[in-house]
Formats: C-alpha cells, sequence, structure tokens
C-alpha cells in the first residue's frame, strides 16, 4: 500500500514531540552516568532512577509505533527495536542493584538490599508493575509471529530474577503473617506475583526448549527457576508445594539428562 507524503509528514509531525522527549531523557541518562563514575553515593538508588526513567522512554518508543500503525497503517519497528534495547536497559540497572541470579542467597543478597533499603516496598512493586506492563505492550506490539517472540522469553526472564531480588523475602514471610503490617496487602500482592512470573518463566524456558532451541541450558535454566520457586515456598513455610515442585524438578531434570544421553540436544 502507498503511503501518501501527507500521512508520512503528519505522522512525523505526531511523534517529534515523543522523540524529543526520548533525547532529553538519554541526554539526562548520560550525563548521570557520567556523574555516578566520579561519585558512587547513592548510586544504587540513581540506578533506580535511571530504570524508571528507561521505562518510561520505552513506553515513548511505542507509542511513536502506535502513532505510525494509527496514521499510516505500518509498525514502526526501528522504535519497536529501540524500545526492546531500552526495556534492557532499565533491567540490567536493576540487575546491578540485586544481581541477576535467579536463586541468589540470601546472605549474598542482604548486603545489596540494604543499599536501597530506605526505598519503600510499596515502591518497589510499582517499579515492577510499571516494568511489568511496559514488557507485555511491547510484545503485543510486535505481535505473536514476532522474530523476536522467544527473545521475550529471556526478557522476561531476567525481569522476574530482579523482581524476586528487590523483594526481602524473609521480611516478606514476616509480613504476610500480620495483617496488621502497614505493607501486609502489598506484600502478599507482591510475593503472588513473583511466584506467578516465576512459575511462568520456567515454563516459558521448557518450551524455548522443546519447541525451538533444543539447548540442554534452556531447561537448565528452566528448572533453575523452579529452584527458586521451591526455596521460596520453604521460606513461606508451604510444604506441600514445595514437594510439588521438587517432582516437577526432578522430573524435567531427568527429562534434560535423558536428552543429553541420546544427543537431542544441540
Amino acid at each position: 500500500m502507498a503511503i501518501s507524503t501527507e500521512s508520512r509528514e503528519e505522522c512525523a509531525l505526531k511523534q517529534k514531540p515523543l522523540r524529543d522527549k526520548i533525547e532529553g531523557y538519554l541526554k539526562k541518562e548520560k550525563e548521570m552516568l557520567e556523574l555516578m563514575k566520579k561519585d558512587s553515593a547513592g548510586v544504587e538508588y540513581k540506578k533506580l532512577l535511571l530504570c524508571e526513567e528507561m521505562i518510561y522512554v520505552a513506553t515513548l518508543y511505542i507509542n511513536i509505533n502506535n502513532i505510525s500503525v494509527q496514521i499510516i497503517e505500518a509498525k514502526n519497528n526501528d522504535a519497536l527495536n529501540d524500545a526492546r534495547k531500552t526495556i534492557y536497559k532499565a533491567i540490567i540497572y536493576l540487575e546491578e542493584i540485586v544481581s541477576n541470579i535467579v536463586d541468589c542467597p540470601y546472605a549474598d543478597l542482604e548486603p545489596r538490599l540494604a543499599r536501597i533499603s530506605n526505598t519503600p516496598l510499596e515502591k518497589r512493586f510499582y517499579i515492577v508493575k510499571k516494568l511489568g506492563l511496559v514488557i507485555e505492550l511491547l510484545a503485543d506490539a510486535f505481535g505473536d509471529n514476532s522474530k523476536w517472540k522467544w527473545t521475550f522469553v529471556e526478557i522476561r526472564g531476567r525481569f522476574t530474577v530482579v523482581a524476586k531480588n528487590l523483594l526481602d523475602m524473609k521480611q516478606a514471610a514476616k509480613v504476610m503473617n500480620d495483617p496488621r503490617d502497614p505493607d501486609y496487602d502489598n506484600t502478599v500482592l507482591y510475593v503472588r506475583l513473583v511466584r506467578k512470573m516465576i512459575d511462568d518463566s520456567a515454563t516459558e524456558y521448557r518450551d524455548k526448549y522443546e519447541l525451538n532451541t533444543r539447548r540442554l541450558d534452556d531447561i537448565r535454566v528452566a528448572i533453575n527457576y523452579l529452584i527458586a520457586l521451591r526455596r521460596i515456598a520453604m521460606i513461606l513455610g508451604d510444604k506441600e508445594e514445595s514437594e510439588e515442585i521438587k517432582k516437577k524438578a526432578a522430573v524435567w531434570k531427568e527429562k534434560m539428562e535423558a536428552d543429553a544421553k541420546s544427543g537431542a540436544s544441540k
């Protein structure tokens, strides 16, 4: 379908304010990174701020694509790819704060969480919800048949890890036993969300292995998510759930080992 010059000009005109905002935020990000090199005080809080700003920038890129779809009835793949890269940056900022290890030992996580102790649980939960929303908005914009379909397994998986690690699970277990605690509602919702995200990521990596890559690394990652999920169940005193996850992980491990012996993996 031929696109008229007028439509292209209208599209560019409506996109310009968004592009100007993006340019401003990226300039601000660069300046803050330079400042952080010179002064490391409060660097974790600055990275939390940068994460939020990159989430917003990603929404601007998605809106640029929406304008293209609305006016010229065509996706703006450059904007979508820029949104994808920006989401990665947001996730990386969080990884640098709380690590990218799905089953990170609490002894390793505790000092990291201490550095952002002044950030309330409600705020952390808010950041997680915003980042999760923009990831799904981008996935929807790309569509089900996108070449990036399996890439979103990694994006969601990495997001799941930081969402989990931003939460002090031992403290959460205490709060969940005290409905009078002011953080009770948010903690219950946050823990519920994290457990679902971990379970979903385990399933997605298993599917990626079965339907796409046949790489043992993928099913191994899936098993690691199950191990992390079981650890949460144990912390929360959910013995029945813990045993079910243990059995599931054992079945997946047997499958992985059988495939390795048969040479089914790449």
